[in-house]
């Protein structure tokens, strides 16, 4: 029976809140009496390696990654997007996890911006701290996978 899979083994995808991983496997795996085939991923961050049905990998919001056309829109965010810094920070950490959730790289470049601007003007509270940290070093790990950029080109604008 030939199957027809989204993924194949060696692709670069992203996984929403916890970052790029390289398709390793897909393996039949009986779990809970139940037979299915799964995406075995082997994560970059973190060293960690997960396992998703194949016919829940739409759901779990994976996709691939991004390329060199979607970088220019990228940098365009960085350089000329509006920060919406009214929120009080309760808000504004829910309004920024829901971004990074979607697994967008549009939409975590928004929040590695808009944290990077207030930490010039004020310090972050821990939590947000984290979030930064955590943003930054997905988008990153994302972008040191598009071909024809370096690490260094990255951080230039990053």
């Amino acid at each position: 029976m030939e199957v027809d899979y989204l993924f194949e083994i060696g692709d670069n995808i992203v996984y929403p809140m916890h970052g790029v991983g390289i398709i390793k496997a897909i393996e039949e795996k009986e779990i809970s009496g139940e037979k299915q085939q799964y995406y075995v991923i082997k994560m970059l961050i973190g060293n960690m390696q997960v396992m998703i049905p194949t016919g829940k990998i739409l759901s779990s919001s994976i996709r691939p990654v991004t390329d060199i056309i979607a970088l220019k829109h990228i940098i365009n965010i960085f350089q000329h997007g509006e920060s919406d810094r009214l929120l009080p920070w309760k808000q504004r950490y829910k309004v920024n996890t829901d971004k990074i959730n979607t697994g967008k790289i549009q939409e975590c470049t928004e929040v590695v911006r808009d944290l990077m601007r207030m930490k010039k003007e004020q310090a972050l509270n821990s939590s947000e701290k984290k979030m930064l940290d955590n943003a930054h070093e997905f988008l990153i790990s994302e972008l040191v996978l598009i071909k024809g950029i370096t690490v260094n080109q990255i951080k230039s604008f990053c």
